[in-house]
């Protein structure tokens, strides 16, 4: 089969290069494994940081979200059957989606939206399950509950964010602001649903003064947690609650002591990873988000098409996500021939 795997390591700076095409054996379903054609897939931070990072003998195949056809099942298989499309972010511990077949657990995948292509539905199903796991099993924030708590979304016009936005507005009552830095960016958010949008490039509490706000109550902090870690504490209230995905070199939790500030990590592999009891809640909450977009309650958030699954492709849609400036989530859809 077609697949596009990284192949060495940096060398004197990015291994962007060797993210090459390849012909690699094609994967048997056992188990709870669905074998899946691919049809379209997106890329996500995640990508590009194992690419950074890869430093191995054999190819890695990356590649985090996807969306195909069901062509083959192991034999404890009951949730789906060959020819069904459907969609899901994989596992870490796994080869990627970035392969014209993939093998991936049907305790984590679900039925693709019927109203979505391809392409629109594959911009979403990592961002949905870090968006829905951090408001609703991190945050411990409640469908249809949180009238009077305020949300801020530090990096609202990213992949995660995106669909963040539209969550907390569409299936809470909470307040929400996000955070953007460029014209763009702050339309995109707007578009999603944001009651304020604000600019993280600029002192966030003079921003949050700005649009009225004192204090907020929750904090989804997606990216740069670090350089406004400070300025989060100061415009959490007492008790208040922080959440993040990303990756900060070190965080000092002392500081949130005093107002008895929670402190929430997000990293949507963990159910994979070690295979939890509760794994097949993503099986469950991506049949909601489906079910949520067919209703017409949640949009797709992609941003940019590439074109075709090739390492070309690949390695311009790795590019512009590390420049930071990509707006919702970036697609490449079928094979070359």
């Amino acid at each position: 089969m077609k697949a596009i795997a990284i192949t060495r390591a940096a060398q004197n700076g990015s291994n962007l290069d060797f993210l090459t095409d390849n012909e690699l054996p094609q994967p048997t379903a056992s188990g709870h494994d669905l074998l899946v054609e691919v049809k379209a897939v997106s890329v996500n931070p995640v990508d590009t940081k194992v690419r950074a990072g890869f430093n191995a003998d054999a190819p890695r195949i990356l590649g985090w979200d996807a969306v195909g056809v069901v062509t083959a099942v192991g034999e404890a298989v009951t949730l789906f059957q060959p020819g069904d499309e459907v969609w899901y972010a994989g596992a870490l511990t796994r080869p990627g989606s970035n392969s014209e077949f993939q093998l991936v657990d049907e305790r984590i995948a679900a039925h693709k939206p019927k109203t979505l292509d391809n392409a629109s539905a594959a911009a979403l199903p990592l961002t949905a399950i870090t968006a829905w796991e951090l408001l609703f099993d991190r945050l411990g924030i409640k469908e249809g509950g949180n009238e009077n708590d305020v949300l801020l979304i530090v990096g609202a016009a990213g992949g995660v964010g995106s669909i963040m936005t539209q969550l907390a507005r569409k299936l809470t009552r909470l307040t929400v602001i996000g955070t953007a830095s460029r014209p763009a960016s702050q339309q995109w958010v707007k578009e999603l649903g944001a009651h304020y949008v604000i600019d993280h490039s600029k002192p966030l509490t003079e921003e949050l003064a700005r649009i009225g706000v004192k204090q907020v109550s929750h904090v989804a902090s997606l990216n740069n947690t670090e350089a406004h870690y400070q300025q989060l504490i100061n415009a959490l209230k007492p008790q208040g609650k922080l959440a993040l995905i990303d990756d900060p070199q070190s965080l000092d939790a002392l500081p949130l002591k005093v107002k008895s500030i929670s402190l929430h990590w997000e990293f949507m592999f963990t159910r994979s990873m070690f295979t939890t009891d509760d794994m097949i809640a993503q099986h469950q909450l991506l049949s909601r988000v489906a079910q949520l977009i067919d209703e017409g309650v949640l949009r797709t958030t992609l941003g940019e098409h590439f074109g075709t699954i090739t390492a070309a492709n690949l390695r311009k849609a790795h590019a512009l996500l590390e420049s930071q400036r990509a707006v919702g989530k970036i697609v490449l859809e079928g094979f070359a021939d």
